[in-house]
């Protein structure tokens, strides 16, 4: 079998996979299934060096990735009617099966994506950030593996204790936002940075919060922080960005940001403020969200084994 059929089996699999998922109901799973085969479809679209596909066919990817995302907007929507139904995709199924051989016309007048990155959830993309802001996120060394797509969150176990040394374990209760019921898909990211915005541990993502009441997202999760507190440099701090997925930019944002430093870290309950994206992990720059009294909530176990 050639390369290229291998391509569109997977792109193939990929789609039966969103379409079950989206017909189960499980539709953060479908979501994260169709906006990650829409970004392998505009990759092969934009790729100037591939020969794959004729420019007719890249055209027919296009207006495929374009409809994945017409869906996945769709299932987002808090509005009762669908713009873009379930078993209208269903028509494309034969399309990406068959594309080398497909000649008719295309079912929906669509236009292919624009030119630009699709973003799988829990991929952050600073789309609105320019000069400053955007060398600001600069001093983020990502030195761990790139993660996959969260939808279920990419929490990890706590770690195996050791004598005389301490583990934390940080529960997200709940974030203050005077729009906190407008947020859709939000989650947690959870990342340990030194001082110079340096990642030391592997960054986590909450699952999506579910749970919306008056101003606040509650999360009610656990957070194991994969290091003991005594191997932390001086000057580390623990960071939380909120982002929430944005359907008319079609991409997932950072709202703000929160973080603790090594002397706030002690057992019971603690509230930090929120500060302005872009995330400044050298935490040099910081401007309060709000001056509403608005936090995030949460609550600090310390496992220590003598």
């Amino acid at each position: 079998m050639s390369d290229v059929n291998k391509t569109l089996l997977k792109w193939h699999a990929s789609f039966r996979k969103g379409t079950d998922f989206d017909s189960w109901g499980q539709l953060v799973e479908a979501i994260d299934e169709y906006q990650i085969l829409a970004r392998q479809l505009q990759k092969e679209v934009q790729s100037s060096n591939s020969t794959d596909f004729t420019e007719e066919q890249k055209k027919t990817l296009g207006k495929i990735a374009t409809c994945l995302e017409m869906r996945s907007i769709s299932l987002q929507s808090t509005q009762s009617t669908e713009e873009f139904k379930l078993e209208d995709l269903k028509k494309l199924e034969n399309i990406i099966k068959n594309l080398l051989t497909y000649n008719k016309e295309f079912p929906f007048d669509v236009q292919p994506v624009p030119l630009r990155k699709i973003l799988a959830p829990g991929e952050e993309e600073n789309l609105e950030l320019e000069g400053e802001d955007a060398a600001a996120v600069a001093g983020s060394t990502e030195s761990f593996p790139p993660r996959a797509p969260a939808s279920q969150g990419t929490l990890l176990p706590r770690l195996p204790s050791e004598p005389g040394m301490t583990l934390l374990t940080i529960r997200i209760e709940k974030i203050g936002l005077k729009d906190a019921g407008q947020c859709i898909d939000p989650y947690m990211t959870i990342s340990v940075k030194d001082s110079n915005g340096v990642d030391l541990n592997p960054v986590q993502d909450t699952p999506v919060a579910t749970k919306k009441e008056d101003i606040y997202i509650h999360f009610s999760m656990d957070v194991e922080i994969q290091r003991h507190l005594e191997k932390l440099p001086k000057g580390a701090a623990i960071f939380f960005e909120f982002k929430h997925y944005k359907p008319k930019k079609r991409f997932t944002s950072t709202k703000c940001f929160a973080f603790l430093e090594m002397d706030e870290i002690k057992p019971g309950p603690i509230v930090i403020e929120l500060y302005k994206k872009p995330t400044d992990f050298k935490r040099k720059k910081l401007q309060l969200l709000t001056k509403k009294p608005l936090y995030l909530h949460l609550h600090q176990t310390l496992h220590k084994d003598s």
